[in-house]
């Protein structure tokens, strides 16, 4: 009966504190720097442009050491499908909806020992050098926030886009 007690306290809201001593509130200008969500059709797109011959050249010096020399071979997950290959490996080719969502994501988290260090161009580059290695787009286009949201993922037609009224 003593353990069943025991427990119970601990559990209770009164039990636990309601600040931690350490931290402080997060200032506007932090808070804005992180709300940086791009929409599926643009809208959040920052300034900047890219293509697929410079982001061979920062895929080799920033992300080839995790998912391989051409994207295929890991050891974090595979971005490109390889020829031939099934639809069983979610790459940016067959599983991604929105090639915004790709500049979204490398954006964000990427490259993983210093993520969002990147600058805008490099970003658009490596979203367009990684389009170009799925055979989305070819390998003299050039994106931007205007030619980005334009580009036609072959897995869009897998999702839906609800919209918030």
């Amino acid at each position: 009966m003593t353990i069943l007690i025991g427990l119970a306290a601990c559990h209770s809201r009164e039990a636990r504190p309601t600040r931690f001593g350490f931290g402080r509130p997060a200032t506007i200008r932090e808070i804005d720097s992180m709300a940086i969500a791009i929409k599926p059709d643009g809208r959040g797109l920052p300034p900047g442009h890219g293509d697929p011959a410079a982001g061979a050249i920062l895929y080799k010096l920033q992300c080839a050491s995790c998912h391989g020399a051409t994207g295929r071979e890991g050891p974090f997950p595979k971005l490109v499908a390889a020829p031939g290959e099934s639809n069983k490996a979610k790459t940016i080719g067959n599983y991604w909806p929105y090639a915004t969502t790709v500049f979204d994501y490398i954006r964000r988290a990427m490259p993983l020992n210093a993520p969002g260090s990147l600058t805008n161009d490099e970003v658009y580059s490596l979203t367009a050098y990684l389009l170009n290695a799925n055979k989305i787009i070819d390998d003299k286009t050039i994106i931007d926030s205007t030619t980005l949201p334009r580009i036609a993922m072959p897995a869009r037609k897998n999702y839906i886009w609800i919209t918030q009224k």
